[in-house]
């Protein structure tokens, strides 16, 4: 078969389904549900403004997505045509591009927690010290510069159609794991897939759940490279540091500022790489790391140095 080749123009006009789009409105009414469910049925605490937030930082997010869409496409496009191998447009390229996406976003996310300059576009995502739906739509204005770690899955040659439907669900499947809502499920179900569970250990600041279960649709990558962790004592969400903030301007820029900062106060080269590709955990003694040029400790030694609060059992659903 003759590998299609097309042009940006081409790209534009194809009529991709916008299938984020088409699943905001049932997203929103399960946001309102989760709310009803935890405020009046279980008596539990809801921040309505960190909801607002997150959902001011996610329309902004669909704003940018929309007018920076052709940029996108364009890059995955030079590097499909490329290459001189074609996968064709078939219904099992679906579930082998899906599988590749998730590979390469297990890899992203986690060098967007073990680099500060990556951090930074995604720190926006974990600021939050609740944990709900509506945290989903806390992704960071200046998160797409990490298109970059998906040419690889351009350059296998899946058909552009095929890339970017996988690519939305793959968007997609991430908001019904925000919840505390849903326990654990099937062995067989928290094996292979990333659950609720499984990302509510991700977006805690517990010492021994630091830098775990990266996973984006499938878990089995955290199995494999050594940073799956269970869910055992209850999650204390957030960061190390606290933004204390709705300003979904200053949610979305803080570590980006702070990065500047820091450049600007240790002037050596080898601080400045440190502050831009060293872990965040850094900035908890920046004097040290920065300054005097440390060995680096991880992000579970320096939050175990830390004063927090004795973990409690996860409560019974």
């Amino acid at each position: 078969m003759e590998k299609p080749i097309y042009t940006i123009q081409q790209i534009a006009e194809m009529d991709l389904p916008p299938i984020i789009i088409w699943a905001a409105p049932v997203m929103f009414a399960l946001v309102f549900a989760e709310w009803y469910i935890r405020v009046r049925k279980l008596q539990k605490k809801y921040d309505g403004k960190d909801m607002l937030a997150a959902s001011a930082i996610g329309i902004g997010n669909v704003v940018i997505s929309a007018i920076i869409k052709l940029v996108l496409f364009a890059i995955i496009l030079f590097f499909y045509n490329m290459v001189p191998w074609y996968i064709p447009h078939t219904w099992w390229a679906y579930p082998l591009c899906l599988v590749s996406i998730d590979f390469f976003r297990y890899w992203s996310h986690r060098i967007a927690h073990e680099q500060r300059f990556w951090w930074s576009t995604h720190v926006t995502h974990h600021s939050s010290e609740q944990y709900n739906f509506s945290v989903s739509f806390r992704l960071s204005w200046v998160q797409h510069i990490k298109i970059i770690f998906f040419i690889p899955v351009a350059l296998m040659g899946f058909d552009p159609f095929v890339f970017f439907i996988c690519n939305q669900i793959e968007v997609l499947y991430q908001f019904w794991i925000h919840t505390e809502l849903i326990h654990k499920l099937p062995r067989p179900i928290e094996y292979i897939f990333t659950t609720p569970s499984h990302h509510r250990v991700h977006h805690a600041k517990n010492g021994a759940y630091l830098d775990k279960n990266y996973g984006s649709t499938f878990i089995i990558w955290d199995r494999m490279f050594g940073t799956f962790q269970p869910e055992e004592e209850t999650p204390d969400y957030g960061i190390l540091t606290p933004v204390n903030s709705y300003n979904p301007v200053y949610l979305v820029f803080h570590e980006c500022v702070d990065i500047l900062k820091d450049m600007g106060k240790y002037r050596s080269p080898k601080a400045w790489w440190r502050i831009l590709f060293g872990s965040p955990s850094m900035t908890v003694d920046k004097d040290k790391y920065y300054g005097e040029g440390a060995p680096f400790e991880s992000s579970e030694a320096l939050a175990n140095k830390m004063v927090v609060a004795e973990p409690q059992p996860v409560e019974a659903k």
